[in-house]
Formats: structure tokens, sequence, C-alpha cells
């Protein structure tokens, strides 16, 4: 029988076009490509530690605050740190994070935890772009190769380890990724990049920003990424090749000096070019709007709306989820010892699943859900300056498990200058999914003698309370650090347990557990032209069945499978005012065997990164990923990640 030809979709593929567009560019305007000598806004420099101290984060409180009066354990990549590195996506950039564990599963396909439960259903992590909630009601986590963005317009990755459920609610458990991007009026001008290579195919990008009045500023963006094979654990190639285009636009408008609305719209479509395609697409419009009343009190409206789809050829589903969601945060001084934080949010989803197979599926196909939500915060400044104390809750419904409380208590004591100590006390939870409560193998009704499973019409939500303690200081100008330890206790996690009497498998909330650990990082500038940054992360697990539960642990993948030890170590460079040299360094401990996984091996790995810029306006570079290994497996019962190499052109105008 001859195999079928496979004919693959043709995407935007990068080609000549950026080198036929750059010739065009010195024929046209080869009198002013160098007649600019300021320094080009896109310039990548080094931080001071003062500088990397003072960053404004927000995803502790949902207001600004200098990164060195946050009383939690957050961590910041800035735009340098991602550019700086061989990073093609938010997953890879995500690496340079010392507190989270990321492991890429296929060519589209990642998994990304902090502080536990690493797994192909990692379900305690939540991840925010531009404050777009990107969780997915169908299993609690994140899909990974829907979450794509222009890195040369990300500002800063904020990363927190531990709950965040007062400010952010539900699956806030183990912590918060929030990506946000540069404001459209900070990304003017024109920028275009191809990159060609091994792993990464193929990739071009182009943006454009300006502005059609002194209110009213625009941008423009497309891109392609592409992606070659993996393998097999037997060495032979893999048919999971990936293909994602992506474009959008945004706005900033100036309506006042009081007044800013900020609209963004985006679309998407990949494809994995097999003889049975997965296929993704999805369109989001997102829209805010800030008022302020004063320097000490403003008010922002955000809204946004979300349709993706799926066809995965591994979850025998299609699925298409369509999502609404709106939430208020006032924020004001009340005299001159408390900055309150109040907020109330409303999230609609509808999901639509069809069945590929009768064998396994979700039972109704179809469900709404929705999520309403209040939360407010105090934090009181006992002694200025010196000691403060922050407190607050969230009160969240969901049609799952009803009302949750999910309170924080939180001190930070500033003994001296740049020396900061801080402790926190927290409760979180984590909403059913669909797959808990929907999920049925086989789809039809069976009498008790045969044996199938079913998804838990009681599944409550999983449960943390935990306990934090921190310390972050600058030792002097050229080094900072931070240490965070913490000690959790889950109750009502994950089981699958057998009814009384019958084959039935029921996903029910039969297993307990602790764990702790700590995480240390920091970043050191040892001279003019290098800095140096990275940490250390050890994490212990324990888990136990409750009384009464008899589940096999080692079989539950959603309990995941954690290293005890990671480190990660990212070297900048500069040779020269035009040449610089970024090396990343990571380990990562073994990970344990389950009955349908062998063990791990722990390893350790480099991705390299040469760049050279001659001028304000182009950078050739040449980066390599994964340069220990020829191929290795980074998750259990997966396939083989290849070194890959690739060349990458960018000009900026």
């Amino acid at each position: 029988m001859t195999k079928k030809k496979i004919t693959k979709r043709p995407g935007w593929l990068p080609s000549i076009s950026v080198f036929t567009f750059l010739l065009f560019y010195f024929f046209v305007f080869q009198n002013t490509v160098f007649a600019q000598s300021d320094p080009s806004p896109e310039e990548l420099k080094m931080l001071s530690i003062e500088e990397l101290l003072n960053i404004q984060v927000t995803s502790v409180s949902k207001v600004p605050q200098k990164l060195t009066e946050v009383a939690s354990a957050i961590q910041v990549i800035t735009q340098s740190d991602i550019l700086r590195s061989a990073a093609t996506n938010i997953p890879e950039a995500l690496r340079l994070v010392p507190n989270l564990q990321v492991s890429q599963v296929s060519a589209r396909h990642w998994i990304i935890s902090s502080r536990g439960f690493n797994s192909i259903y990692s379900n305690k992590l939540l991840v925010m772009i531009d404050g777009r909630n990107v969780y997915s009601p169908l299993f609690a986590g994140v899909f990974w190769d829907a979450q794509n963005v222009l890195l040369e317009d990300v500002d800063r990755i904020e990363v927190i380890s531990g709950p965040g459920g007062t400010q952010w609610g539900g699956n806030a458990v183990n912590g918060v990724i929030n990506i946000i991007t540069k404001k459209t009026r900070e990304t003017k001008g024109l920028f275009v990049s191809e990159t060609v290579g091994s792993f990464v195919k193929g990739g071009l990008e182009a943006r454009y920003g300006g502005k059609i009045n002194d209110k009213i500023f625009y941008k423009v963006y497309a891109q392609h990424l592409s992606r070659n094979n993996t393998h097999r654990v037997d060495g032979t190639g893999n048919t999971d090749d990936w293909a994602l285009n992506q474009g959008g636009l945004s706005l900033d408008v100036m309506l006042s000096e009081k007044d800013e609305l900020n609209f963004s719209g985006n679309f998407y479509a990949g494809q994995e070019q097999d003889a049975k395609v997965s296929s993704i697409d999805g369109q989001n419009v997102m829209g805010t709007w800030t008022h302020t009343f004063s320097e000490r009190s403003n008010l922002v409206v955000h809204g946004y709306a979300d349709r993706t789809w799926r066809r995965d050829i591994t979850s025998t589903i299609n699925d298409q989820l369509s999502t609404f969601d709106v939430d208020l945060v006032h924020n004001l001084s009340a005299g001159k010892k408390h900055k309150l934080v109040w907020g109330l949010g409303y999230r609609f989803m509808a999901d639509d699943v069809t069945n590929l197979t009768e064998i396994v599926g979700l039972v109704p196909e179809n469900r709404n859900m929705f999520v309403v939500s209040s939360f407010i915060e105090d934090e009181i400044n006992i002694i200025k300056d010196k000691l403060k104390f922050i407190v607050g809750t969230k009160l969240q419904r969901n049609n799952f498990s009803g009302n949750e409380l999910q309170p924080t208590a939180r001190v930070s004591f500033t003994p001296v200058q740049h020396h900061l100590v801080w402790a926190a006390v927290s409760r979180a939870v984590r909403t059913p999914s669909r797959n808990e409560v929907d999920y049925h193998l086989p789809i039809y009704p069976v009498p008790p003698s045969q044996p199938s499973v079913a998804g838990g019409p009681n599944f409550r939500s999983e449960k943390l309370v935990a306990f934090e303690f921190g310390y972050r200081t600058q030792f002097f100008e050229g080094l900072s650090l931070s240490l965070a330890t913490f000690y959790n206790k889950y109750d009502d996690l994950y089981s699958v347990e057998p009814l009384p009497g019958t084959l039935t498998y029921q996903i029910q909330n039969g297993v307990k557990g602790t764990t702790y650990g700590y995480e240390l990082a920091g970043n050191f500038i040892a001279t003019s032209y290098w800095q140096l940054r990275g940490g250390y992360t050890y994490f212990h697990k324990k888990l136990e069945n409750k009384p009464g539960n008899l589940s096999d642990l080692s079989a539950l993948q959603n309990l995941g499978s954690d290293a005890n030890n990671r480190a990660f170590l990212q070297s900048m460079l500069n040779l020269s005012k035009k040449l610089k040299v970024d090396i990343s360094l990571r380990y990562v401990d073994y990970l344990p065997p389950s009955p349908f996984n062998a063990r791990i091996p722990a390893y350790t790995d480099m991705d390299g990164k040469i760049s050279f810029t001659p001028d304000n306006h182009f950078e050739f570079s040449f980066a390599g990923q994964n340069l220990l290994h020829k191929r290795k497996v980074e998750a259990l019962g997966m396939v083989e990640i290849p070194r890959g190499i690739y060349g990458k052109l960018t000009f900026r105008y």
C-alpha cells in the first residue's frame, strides 16, 4: 500500500523577505541609515543593582511597588535578560527564572510549574498576559503552545513563587506568572527579524509602531515560528514539527491628563504536521481604562473576550472555549498609615467539546461556567519605612465548588536600608476542572461488573495553607540576593479511588501532603561590561493517602514528578560596544520513576548566544540551545529534545 503523501500547509514562511527589505532600505534610505547618533531605545544595557531593585512590580498587590518593598518571593525577568538569551518564545524565556521547573515535552508542548506538582497536567500555577488569564478550565492549567508574545515588546515577566489567591483567585496556588508587554507608545518605529536554524527551523517577526497625534499611539505586528521534529526515545524521528502564525494590533489613547485607554487584539493559528493533524487557533480582544484621581488613588477597569479552539490528536477531543472577563481594581490611601486595594470581578466561560471517540471523553460535552469574585487588601504602615503589615482576602464563587475564601497576612521589616525581612501565611485553592468532574472512560454507561473511570461530581477544590519567610538585600553596590523559604500543607488533592462493590474508579479528593524548600536568587554586576544572575532551588514533597483512600500515589500523574535540586546561571558579557557573548547554564536533578515511566537522569545543559550590532539598527546573532546534549528527555515518558542551532538577523529603526 502506497503511503499517502502529506502536504504541509504553507505559513508565513521565512525566506528572502527580510533581506529583500533591507536591500531596498539601503537603496532608498542610504543617506539616513547611519545618520542617527543617539542610542537606540532598544539598545540592550546592563541595569545597575539599584535600578534592578527599584523596578516597579504589580503582581503582588495589583498596584505598583518597588521590588525592594515587596513581601513576597518574586523574581523579575527584564527585557534585557530575555534578549540577551537564546530564548525564542515565552516558555524558553521562563527557563531564566531559577524558581520555575521548565520541561519541554515535544516540539510544541511544555510543562512549567512552581514549587512542585510538575506534570503534563500542571494546574497550580496562574499565568497572565497583560492581565488576560490564559488558564484553561479543561484541566485547570495552561496550553503553552497557544501563548505566543513578541519577545521584542516584552517589558518584563514577574514570577511569584507561592500563593497569590488573595489578589488573583483560584489556581494561583503555587505561583503566578505575569507577562507584561510595553505600552504601545513605547514601541515606536520599525522592527523586523528573521531566524533560520535546525530545531527552530524558521521565524519571521515584524512590528511597526507610531502615533496618529500626540494622544493616540498604535502598533501592528505579525510573526511566524516553526519548529522541527523531536525524536522518539529509541532514536527514530518523531512527526511533531510545529508552525504557529500570529498577528495583532494595539492602541494607547490618552483621553485626558487623568484618563488613559488601552486596547489590543490578537489572532493566531498553529498546526502540527502529522498524518492526523493537530491544530489550534484563537482570537482575543482586550481593553483597559485607567482613571487617576490623585497621586494616591486610581481606578482600573479591565476586560477581555477570548476564543480558543484546538484539536489535539492525543486528547481525543475538539475543544472550543469562549471567555468573557471584566474586573475593577481601586487603590487609595486612607490617611497616612493605610493603603487600601479592593476589586470586583466576573468571568464567564462557555466550553464546547466534541468527543472524537466513544472510548474516552467529557460528559456533558458542553458546559457553561462562571467565576464571581471580590477582594480587599490593606497595607498598614506601622513604623514608617520600617515595619508594614498587609492583610487581605478574596471571596470567590464558582459553579463547581461554590464559595471559596482565600485570606493572607504578611509582614515586612526593613531594619536598615537595602535589607528587607518578610513573612507570610496564606490560604489558596485550586478550583476543579472539567477533566476532574466530567471525565468518563468509556463515555457510555457500563454495568458495575465492567471496569470504568468516572469524573467526581462532588470533587472539591484542592487546598493549600502556606507559611513563608524571606530575606532580600543589597550587600554592596554590585550584588543583590534574595532568599525565600516555604512550608506548604495541602489537603483534598486529586486521587482516583474504586467505588465499593464495583469496578468503577472515581476521581476524588483522597490525598494530602506537605512540601518544603527554599529558593535563592541573585544578581552580580562584576564589572561595567559583565553581569551574572542566577539561583538555586531545593524542593521536597511528601504525599499520603487520607484515611480510607487506597490510591497508588506513584500512578497519579496529576501529582507530578519533581526535581529536588535545580540551579541556573546566566552570564551577559559585553566584549565591546558591538560584540556580546551570553551563556545560560541550568542543572535539573533526576525525576523519580513511576509504574508507567522510567527514571529521568539529572542533567546539566547550556544555551549560548553571540550577537554583533554594527550600529543602532542592525543586529546579527548566532545561538545554540541544549548545547551539551545531542538529544535528551526532559519529562517522564516523553520524547527526546534535540540540540538546536540558529542564526538571526534583526533590524530596528
